[in-house]
């Protein structure tokens, strides 16, 4: 391990290199959504906080970090062609601890690296003197970009709220699958054998599950094997380019659907807001954490990092992977709505509006995965789901007959707090402890963070106060238009801040100091 206050990130020393502390990938099914955009910002995020790291550029088609970055397009790369490995030097960056290695190809080659190439070069990375090396992969399913995603301590795919994008997103991730487990097998060719007898009895990159489930006919432990490593792959997804609200819940209904249908645990790690800000960043060549920090599409691209980092400095990495079942099983009531045995009415209520929601007709998370005969099929489980629960005689009745030797009165809810998160609201709580003082400006966003740093939901703070959450949203989000008057703003602010532990009068104070200020620029009025 090196020491982060030393590191120099170009891997130069004059001793032995020490092993890169954490390799992050970026990468996706598709291309133009943002891949790039989001690995230059958590590099500058990483670096801001004295991290020495290495963002490299390995896609051979569209290698435009140096520009994004603002530096000199680097010269000639080693093709695939050349006999000898990347030396892996790096070019320094304007940003103070962050280095940048340019693509691994040739100017114009799209060509693959040779596979016994392709490992040196990876295993070389390993060797950086970094904290973090982010890869910015090329998009689609091109071996190279599988491999190093797999090779990575954490892989983040990147989709946008557009049908063609999610289709892509499951592809990549039904195609990291295979690859993982090719890579298992790869000296075992009677196995290998039997692989490749299933596939060809499926359409073109099945269901994880469908292709597990294949595998069983002909091998039991060949198929418990596949099951385990499909268990063990668990890519983060980032939602690029959200426009309408509906669209921030796009990653939380693929995170599900994957898990139903894929068997794939894919972790939603956060969303971009669509904003010219990055439009004009990129105009600019300047990293948008640096050319517009207090812009919306930055708040989220620093919420991601902060995700991000938590998982990869916590043990949430090396937890017991889930088992994958490789005989099929009904979903309960509860599980067709996900929710738990312990919901009330509302919650209930709430679940199943979600759920018809995501099981529309052309809903954007279920993308390539149902036939229409499969989806009305699913649509028709949610209402008989929604009405047995909603019963109390048949909802108990229920229970009694699904669950005969558990306690109907116990709620099956997991309130666990994973490390990761955990150590996400460590970061913001010791953010906030250097933020928070007698001179603080309160903004929407600061008493967003406070709330996420303390794990509070806005729908918990509606609860208590009775406050709308339109208004609570409204709050966080300087969206003075949605706000009622100043008195009754006031009043609202005050019981947000005694909600999260802070000075009512300070924080109404700084608040409607802004508002005030806005509503003066607009012509609206001030009292």
């Amino acid at each position: 391990m090196v020491d982060s206050g030393r590191a120099d990130p170009r891997g130069s020393s004059t001793g032995p290199p020490p092993n890169v502390r954490h390799v992050i990938a970026i990468g996706g099914g598709r291309g133009g959504v943002g891949k790039s955009v989001l690995a230059t910002n958590l590099a500058v995020y990483l670096a801001q906080l004295g991290r020495a790291v290495v963002l490299v550029d390995s896609d051979p088609a569209g290698a435009e970090l140096h520009t994004l970055l603002g530096v000199e397009a680097p010269g000639r790369r080693p093709s695939a062609d050349d006999d000898e490995p990347d030396d892996l030097e790096s070019v320094p960056t304007p940003i103070p601890g962050l280095s940048l290695l340019p693509q691994l190809y040739a100017t114009g080659s799209t060509a693959p690296l040779r596979p016994g190439r392709r490992m040196r070069w990876a295993r070389g990375l390993r060797q950086l003197n970094a904290d973090y090396v982010l890869l910015d992969l090329g998009a689609g399913t091109a071996p190279a970009s599988l491999d190093l995603f797999l090779s990575a301590d954490l892989g983040v795919c990147v989709t946008t709220p557009e049908p063609p994008s999610v289709e892509a997103t499951y592809r990549f991730v039904r195609a990291l699958f295979q690859r993982r487990l090719r890579g298992t097998l790869v000296k075992d060719r009677f196995r290998m054998r039997l692989v490749e007898r299933a596939l060809g009895e499926l359409p073109p990159l099945p269901s994880p599950l469908e292709f597990i489930r294949c595998l069983a006919r002909y091998d039991g432990k060949l198929a418990a094997l596949a099951a385990d490593e499909l268990a063990q792959l668990r890519p983060r997804l980032v939602v690029n380019g959200v426009r309408l609200r509906g669209d921030t819940e796009l990653g939380g209904a693929m995170h599900d659907m994957a898990d139903r249908y894929l068997g794939l645990d894919i972790e939603h790690v956060g969303h971009v807001e669509q904003d010219d800000a990055v439009w004009l960043s990129v105009i600019r060549r300047r990293p948008l954490l640096i050319d517009s920090p207090a812009s919306k599409s930055a708040r989220n691209l620093e919420r991601i990092a902060r995700r991000i980092l938590a998982l990869v400095s916590s043990r949430e990495q090396v937890r017991a992977p889930r088992r994958v079942p490789i005989v099929p099983a009904e979903p309960t009531h509860y599980e067709r709505l996900w929710t738990h045995r312990g919901a009330t009415d509302e919650e209930v209520r709430r679940a199943y509006k979600r759920q018809r929601e995501v099981y529309q007709s052309g809903g954007l998370a279920l993308t390539s995965l149902l036939t229409e005969e499969q989806l009305r099929a699913e649509q028709a489980c949610i209402e008989e789901a929604y009405d047995t629960l909603l019963d109390p005689v048949r909802r108990r009745a229920y229970d009694l007959s699904a669950f005969p030797e558990t306690d109907e009165d116990q709620p099956a809810r997991d309130v666990r707090v994973d490390a990761a998160l955990a150590a996400e609201r460590a970061m913001l709580q010791q953010e906030l402890a250097r933020e928070i003082n007698s001179e603080t400006e309160f903004t929407g966003a600061l008493l967003a963070k406070v709330r996420e740093a303390q794990g509070i939901e806005i729908d918990d703070i509606a609860r208590h106060t009775k406050i709308a959450a339109a208004h609570l949203r409204a709050i966080e989000a300087e969206d003075y238009r949605q706000l009622p008057a100043l008195v009754y703003t006031r009043g609202f602010v005050q019981q947000v801040a005694r909600f999260l532990q802070l000075d009512p009068s300070h924080v109404s104070r700084t608040y409607l100091r802004r508002m005030r200020l806005w509503r003066a620029a607009t012509g609206e009025p001030t009292s």
